[in-house]
């Protein structure tokens, strides 16, 4: 405990008697200043204990010594005391009344006690204060050490709440609550999960502080102040630690404060040996079973990565183009790369669902992952692809739900996806959406529009020249499957018509319509390139009776 204006009444070689305020001797020491301006306050900070012998001051005027006493108490200034036996052989009575009306210790300093004394024995009490601060944080520290290794951040935030005789709370790099101490704090922390989301927009260290008196918070815990502290050793935010007390915390809880954050900066931060023996172990598993060996792959997996292989899994690759990874360096130049970003968002997720996930960086640009089917990770993919990966410029294929045995075709379904992806301008495809859809969507590509723009454009000139309808009486009779009178109804000519220029399209393109491969590129070409209104028939092509000899165009 800091000293107070009681502990140095007490104090036997001090002699102080108190005169007024005798209610507020509990009010904590800061420091002791002696001043003789008749207004000191601009050269004080709040707690202090001034001494004064009045020597420029008209302590037995009421009116000033009213006003004199009210800036004091204004500014926070913790008691007064005055030197008797050396201007004033006592305290004057308008100094009494006016420390009486506002409630300011008054204590008198006996002409025996130099105000020196009084300053060493704050000063002796202070340091006391401050050593007994440290030894107790030491404690803590080994505490909150052996709750770590032993039992997880769990019973480190246990041990956390008890000592600030308040609530702790875990999050990840997301936001999500991992762990919360007390169990009931769980809700009170989830409700910061919009603080800590700003906490990491940031560069870490940093810290926040919200709730509390004058805080402005509205939400209903206005006395609970919560302090929030980033967790990471870069720059970037990797969790969050929040401390909910009911007042601002003291020395010792600061120092277990900190002790908690380096603790769970460690556990939070796997050290780079182990996290990049893991990748290696990772990639050997998804080497061998790419190259169909997964019984291998089961034997080498252990039981990190055992229980992955044991039910249906999904393989994920995810890319970023140079440009975007070097627009984000460019940025800043400690932002993480895109895919470093989103392998810690599987990882936290992973972590936070207690699903298994493996991880491989597989170049600059590009990196794989496996992941339980209907786990947490892929069921998260969707919301990282909306809100992260279009801003990072990252794509990612998702295989279909796959096998140990089948690996190889699951990661030549993820590219598939991935190449969709990267085409289509999308963040995510997974490889079930191809099959269920159109092909059409998949030839919106440039190569694609333009051969098949080249292999109708010579139709498209003799249709110019108003020679006739080829382009859309292919149309009519590729979607007929080449019935000739159902195509002719549909535009309004006689089969023997349609016939004649069926073979005029033959002679032009120099292929035949007899050829199924030359039937299906047509009707590919017609569907990529904008499909022209067909016109209505005009005079001399009314529907002619079946008698009537074919016509040319």
């Amino acid at each position: 405990m800091p000293p107070t204006l009681a502990s140095l009444v007490q104090h036997s070689a001090l002699h102080l008697t108190v005169h007024a305020g005798e209610d507020r001797l509990s009010t904590p020491v800061r420091w002791v200043h002696a001043s003789e301006l008749p207004d000191p306050v601009p050269y004080m900070e709040g707690g202090e204990l001034l001494l004064i012998t009045a020597t420029t001051l008209d302590a037995a005027d009421p009116g000033a010594m009213r006003r004199y006493v009210r800036r004091l108490a204004d500014a926070g200034v913790a008691g007064l005391g005055f030197a008797v036996g050396v201007n004033y052989e006592d305290i004057p009575e308008a100094l009494v009344g006016a420390a009486r009306e506002v409630g300011l210790p008054l204590l008198a300093v006996p002409r025996r006690t130099p105000f020196l004394a009084i300053s060493k024995a704050v000063s002796a009490a202070l340091a006391a204060d401050q050593y007994r601060a440290v030894t107790a944080g030491f404690e803590v520290q080994r505490e909150l050490t052996r709750a770590a290794l032993s039992q997880g951040p769990a019973a480190l935030l246990e041990r956390l709440a008890a000592h600030v005789d308040g609530w702790a709370a875990l999050y990840d790099a997301s936001g999500a609550v991992v762990a919360a101490a007390p169990e009931w704090a769980a809700r009170r922390a989830a409700r910061l999960t919009a603080e800590v989301e700003r906490l990491g927009e940031r560069p870490a260290p940093t810290s926040a502080v919200v709730g509390g008196a004058g805080t402005g918070d509205t939400s209903g815990d206005a006395e609970d102040r919560v302090e929030l502290q980033s967790l990471g050793t870069g720059r970037r935010v990797r969790g969050a630690l929040a401390v909910g007390t009911g007042a601002a915390l003291g020395t010792a809880e600061r120092y277990a404060v900190h002790s908690a954050v380096a603790l769970l900066t460690l556990t939070t931060e796997r050290s780079r040996a182990l996290q990049a023996a893991e990748q290696r172990l990772g990639a050997a598993v998804l080497r061998m079973l790419l190259s169909g060996q997964p019984d291998h792959a089961r034997m080498v997996a252990g039981d990190l990565y055992g229980g992955l292989l044991d039910a249906p899994f999904r393989l994920l690759i995810a890319e970023s183009t140079p440009s975007s990874a070097g627009a984000a360096a460019q940025e800043c130049a400690e932002t993480d790369h895109p895919l470093q970003v989103l392998t810690d968002a599987i990882e936290a997720v992973a972590s936070r669902a207690g699903e298994p996930v493996l991880v491989v960086p597989d170049g600059e640009y590009r990196l794989a992952a496996v992941a339980s089917d209907g786990g947490a990770v892929v069921a998260s993919m969707s919301r990282y692809a909306l809100l992260e990966a279009q801003e990072t410029g990252v794509v990612v294929g998702l295989s279909a739900p796959t096998g140990p045995i089948a690996a190889a075709g699951a990661y030549k379904q993820a590219e598939q996806a991935l190449s969709v992806a990267r085409r289509r301008g999308m963040a995510l495809v997974e490889h079930e959406e191809l099959a269920a859809g159109s092909i059409l969507p998949l030839l919106a590509d440039d190569a694609v529009r333009a051969f098949a723009e080249g292999m109708l454009r010579a139709l498209r000139d003799h249709d110019a020249k108003g020679r006739g309808d080829l382009v859309a009486s292919l149309r009519a009779w590729l979607s007929r499957h080449g019935q000739w009178d159902a195509a002719a109804a549909d535009l309004g000519v006689h089969r023997h018509t349609l016939r004649y220029r069926m073979r005029r399209v033959e002679e032009i393109l120099g292929r035949s319509l007899d050829d199924p491969d030359v039937r299906m590129e047509l009707w590919l070409a017609l569907k990529t390139t904008a499909a022209p209104t067909l016109p209505a028939p005009s005079a001399a092509e009314a529907p002619e009776t079946p008698d009537q000899p074919d016509q040319p165009d």
